[in-house]
């Protein structure tokens, strides 16, 4: 039944699904465990449609009527009733912005990650000759990792990197944008996997990192907004992830067909709250407040949506697994997947020092769920208008693959071994 309206245009979710076929909808709210209340906006919808036929039919009578008084009265009544309308509009927005996007039919059914479903796993676990530390005890000892300073300086979540952790930030960075920005790469990459899909290369981008409240809530990333950093004077949000700064880049604009795909990436910093987080996995840089992070963001016609985030998955594989990293992907569960998305994997990388995966990388494909909030279009060749599909994916989140790589390729003298594909950037150095 999801086929039949894939391609359907639709502002968040289709009014015409939410209307001629409910129960699409409630059997994927179910899914989701998702609270919103289908029959309420249902209601509302009734309401809301009767009231626009109201204003409509009198509107027609004031354009026909020779009656001078009844036209008088007539424009009284309709001032009145679009007054009230306003604030049922206002109201009707509300709830179906509220509305979840549908969810890939294939999704496995649960409450959270623990039941997300492992597609498949690639690395042994390295064999130590020694009890492997955790990333944070190495890098205090060698002076890479600074937690105290920076808490007199900014607060508890914060840190400083310092020398050749920093360096081999840099590097991680300059191997991402190298393959991001090359055609012979990305076609090698989508021939590896078997993919149909554009072999155009990414655009580097270096984007705000602030952005308006009402460019968050259009991408549908304001809330929960104790996960956001506010700047409540100003209006305005610090991103949580360069996707809230590259997603609207084309915001109310009309693409040619010929420019898809189009590709963003960025290397910045990211603000989050890590509301409801206290207690949890305070060691080290693994979930701070500040942390740096490369975004990567597509707009592609419909039906190039699914096949655009293979790409992406088979983009955060080919880096992970170049680094000689242990890594699982996961298909997130319908109540791991977030409420924008229609289907949603993770990367989940192997930390020695942990014990266990922990994810490193996400993708999120939204149809056209997003692009819709923004008004962002497509002009086919053959003249109709649609709303391009989206996608956003990380590709490489910095402190996490640091963690990774030093717990991974950890000496017992505490030092670090470069992985080769990042060697040639480190100056051809072999540790750290």
């Amino acid at each position: 039944m999801l086929g039949e309206y894939f391609f359907c245009p639709r502002f968040m979710i289709d009014l015409k699904i939410l209307r001629n076929d409910p129960e699409l909808v409630r059997e994927s709210l179910r899914r989701r465990r998702s609270s919103v209340d289908l029959d309420a906006f249902i209601v509302l919808d009734a309401r809301f449609r009767e009231e626009r036929t109201r204003i409509d039919t009198l509107k027609n009578e004031q354009s026909k009527t020779t009656d001078r008084d009844r036209a008088k009265a007539l424009k009284d009544e309709i001032r009145a009733l679009e007054e009230a309308y306003k604030t049922l509009e206002a109201e009707h927005e509300a709830v179906w912005k509220s509305i979840p996007n549908l969810l890939h039919p294939d999704a496995p059914d649960g409450d959270d990650d623990e039941s997300n479903q492992v597609l498949r796993m690639v690395g042994t676990p390295r064999e130590f000759t020694f009890i492997p530390r955790d990333h944070e005890t190495i890098g205090v000892a060698r002076g890479w990792i600074d937690k105290e300073t920076a808490a007199k300086v900014s607060g508890a979540r914060f840190t400083y990197l310092f020398g050749d952790l920093v360096l081999l930030q840099y590097a991680l960075a300059t191997f991402v944008t190298a393959t991001l920005t090359s055609r012979e790469m990305l076609a090698r990459i989508i021939a590896n996997n078997g993919l149909v899909v554009s072999d155009k290369p990414f655009i580097p981008t270096i984007p705000p990192v602030i952005v308006n409240q009402s460019t968050m809530e259009k991408m549908g990333r304001l809330h929960p907004m104790d996960e956001r950093y506010i700047l409540h004077d100003q209006g305005q949000v610090l991103i949580g992830s360069a996707e809230h700064s590259l997603g609207p880049i084309p915001m109310d604009k009309i693409l040619e067909e010929d420019e898809l795909p189009l590709r963003y990436f960025a290397n910045t910093p990211a603000f989050r709250g890590e509301a409801g987080s206290a207690g949890r996995d305070v060691s080290g840089i693994l979930r701070v407040h500040q942390f740096d992070k490369i975004e990567m963001e597509s707009f592609v016609a419909p039906e190039d949506g699914l096949a655009e985030q293979d790409l992406f998955v088979a983009l955060q594989e080919y880096f992970v697994s170049s680094l000689g990293l242990p890594y699982r992907v996961v298909f997130n569960s319908s109540g791991d997947t977030g409420s924008m998305d229609y289907r949603q994997r993770d990367v989940e990388t192997w930390m020695p020092g942990q014990d266990k995966y922990r994810e490193t990388h996400t993708s999120d494909y939204m149809t056209d769920y997003q692009a819709r909030r923004l008004g962002i279009r497509v002009k086919r060749a053959s003249g109709e208008k649609q709303y391009v599909h989206m996608n956003d994916a990380t590709a490489m989140a910095m402190g996490r693959l640091l963690i990774a790589i030093i717990e991974n390729y950890q000496n017992e003298d505490m030092t670090v071994t470069i992985p080769e594909v990042l060697r040639p950037f480190m100056g051809g150095r072999e540790r750290i």
